[in-house]
């Protein structure tokens, strides 16, 4: 049963007004949790697994091109029917995560689909086993087989990797356990309340304080924000020495050389080229983010920043609070102008429930977009509060919303996009929005707090994520060393937070456990540098934009519709742009640099 609202999730945290915020309406992918469809999709789902497994375990290196089509389209579909129902499970306990009955609706769904789809962990193992040329001859001899083959690529490049069946099997059962710890913090975040001024608020809403214009708040926060996470640091140091550790055992079994490889093969990515976007932006954090915060701490009138300055609004922005409409009205404005296409392709999320706006008690934090499966559409989930960031947010997922839509044509086995080709059309909807919002600057005023607003996003968005990829790197090498201390797992943090943020901070004590909050580390190792990698892409992409609009719009929707059926280099080659070359990461970075130098000039 829900508990009574702490406040209206039709408010701020401040009390004003945003208008009719939207609800997800999950209908369209079940009716409710004991609809008889779901019923019959499980019963279904059960049964394609076994009979898959028995029609074709042991055969595969003996079918012929038509039958491994079949093979592959039987495949697909359990694909489909599975993620239809973990989808319906996954997002509505996300509404309301402190639910025990949604908890364990999720919990039972994802043990029962692990269960049934046993069986089919033979299917990658058994195509691993069949000779190349074999292979490359049934793709030569059937186009529509053909069309799979980056699938077959991403397959066997865990080739190398690969244990016994019966390990892979053992493995595949086991993946209950660590889905557990995962549900564990993401329970006890959501179940956190921080007291300010005598109101209990949730993580969100305490966050939200980091952006008030009152620096006192903002310290009171960053405050409270350290001494819950300072009580709660045991669960959250033992849930990531946990997945720390399960992720050594598999990767020292497979025989990964590094705790970072299995990213880099699901992200379809070379480590040399993540390793030249994080050498790129680690050297250019003098020219971005220290230069950036000096120049804030000047605008504060600061002898020092604090961390809770971080992310403050400048002197001259107003306390503005955006509404919905106006929030909706700004971002399809924006996308429509840079192609009629991409508006309406963003106006159902708003008109049929697809967007789930407000913030709201035991609600997940945060915000994503989920694409559910092909054949229904994507869910965006906001915990919107009013902060023009807000809109900007609004915009990021949307823009994956978009996407999803676009790449659901490729089928449900290649729409998914790799993380690092995910965040291109979130971070190129922020960019339209922004510029379009920058060229509407009332005045110089205006223009200067936008673009350190933007400013503040990209090194949010470069620099802040790679130092947490740096984090990760460091902790999941330090954890296979040994089991590691809360205060062990602190000065990791704290070893690459002010190499990042530069010589203007000092950091309260009580900052070295904000690791805690942060999801990625917990549900997808070493996704982090996912965002540098869209932002540098898009800002390389935009820039490509800008020196040659003419058919540009058909070749950025063509890309979108690729879903994760091109490797980066085929996607990005129609722009005249490499992601495999080293200044290709410059070309990104001089953006934000040339925003900054805009900004500098200002104070002439």
């Amino acid at each position: 049963m829900q508990t009574t609202p702490l406040y209206d999730a039709n408010a701020t945290a401040g009390g004003e007004p945003l208008g009719n915020l939207p609800e997800w309406d999950l209908s369209d992918l079940y009716a409710s949790a004991d609809a008889p469809e779901l019923k019959r999709d499980l019963d279904w789902l059960e049964q394609a697994c076994k009979s898959f497994a028995e029609d074709y375990e042991g055969k595969l290196a003996e079918l012929t091109a038509d039958e491994m089509l079949d093979a592959v389209k039987r495949q697909e579909r359990i694909d489909g029917i599975a993620g239809r129902i973990m989808s319906f499970a996954g997002l509505r306990y996300y509404q309301l995560t402190t639910d025990a009955e949604r908890a364990k609706f999720l919990s039972d769904c994802q043990e029962k689909i692990t269960n049934f789809s046993t069986p089919l962990v033979f299917f990658t193992l058994e195509l691993n086993r069949i000779d190349d040329d074999h292979l490359d001859a049934l793709l030569a001899e059937n186009k529509d087989l053909a069309r799979y083959k980056p699938i077959f690529d991403k397959i066997r490049a865990m080739k190398p990797y690969q244990l016994s069946d019966e390990m892979e099997k053992f493995l595949h059962d086991l993946g209950v356990v660590g889905d557990a710890w995962e549900r564990l913090f993401d329970e006890t975040i959501a179940g956190l309340t921080f007291t300010i001024d005598g109101e209990e608020l949730n993580i969100e809403a305490t966050l939200n304080f980091l952006t008030e214009q009152d620096r006192d708040k903002r310290e009171v926060a960053s405050r409270e924000l350290a001494r819950v996470f300072n009580d709660n640091i045991k669960t959250f140091a033992r849930v990531h020495n946990t997945q720390a550790k399960e992720k050594e055992i598999l990767d020292r079994w497979r025989g990964m050389p590094t705790a970072q490889t299995g990213r880099h093969l699901s992200n379809h990515v070379e480590p040399e080229v993540v390793e030249a976007l994080r050498n790129a932006v680690v050297a250019a954090y003098p020219r971005l983010s220290h230069r950036y915060y000096e120049l804030k701490r000047k605008w504060l009138g600061l002898d020092r920043m604090q961390v809770w300055d971080r992310n403050a609004p400048l002197p001259m922005e107003s306390t503005r609070i955006v509404d919905w409409d106006e929030a909706q009205k700004t971002v399809m404005d924006a996308y429509s102008a840079f192609d009629p296409r991409m508006g309406d392709l963003a106006e159902p999320f708003f008109k049929k429930g697809w967007i789930d706006a407000g913030v709201k008690p035991g609600k997940a934090p945060g915000a994503f977009a989920h694409p559910t499966v092909t054949d229904v559409h994507p869910y965006v989930m906001l915990n919107y509060l009013g902060k023009p960031r807000d809109v900007m947010t609004l915009a990021h997922e949307l823009g994956h919303g978009v996407h999803q839509v676009l790449a659901a044509g490729q089928g449900e086995m290649l729409s998914s996009t790799p993380l690092t080709l995910a965040e291109t059309a979130s971070v190129f909807g922020e960019m339209l929005t922004f510029r379009a919002m920058l060229d509407g600057a009332k005045d110089k005023a205006e223009r200067k707090v936008m673009l350190a607003g933007k400013v503040e996003d990209m090194i949010n968005t470069v620099v802040r994520q790679i130092a947490f990829y740096d984090f990760e790197c460091k902790l999941h090498e330090a954890r296979r060393k040994g089991e590691l201390t809360p205060d062990d797992i602190n000065a990791l943090w704290m070893s690459v937070q002010g190499e990042s943020l530069g010589p203007a901070f000092d950091f309260m004590d009580g900052y070295e456990t904000f690791w805690a909050y942060i999801p990625h580390f917990v549900h997808s190792p070493f996704y982090v540098y996912a965002y540098a990698f869209g932002d540098g892409l898009v800002n390389a992409l935009y820039a490509a934009y800008q020196e040659a609009p003419e058919g540009f719009q058909d070749k950025y929707f063509d890309m979108l519709k690729a879903g994760g059926s091109k490797h980066h280099k085929e996607l990005l080659a129609p722009f005249g742009l490499d992601a495999s070359d080293p200044t290709f990461w410059d070309k990104g970075l001089s953006m934000i640099e040339g925003f900054i130098d805009e900004l500098e000039a200002m104070e002439e």
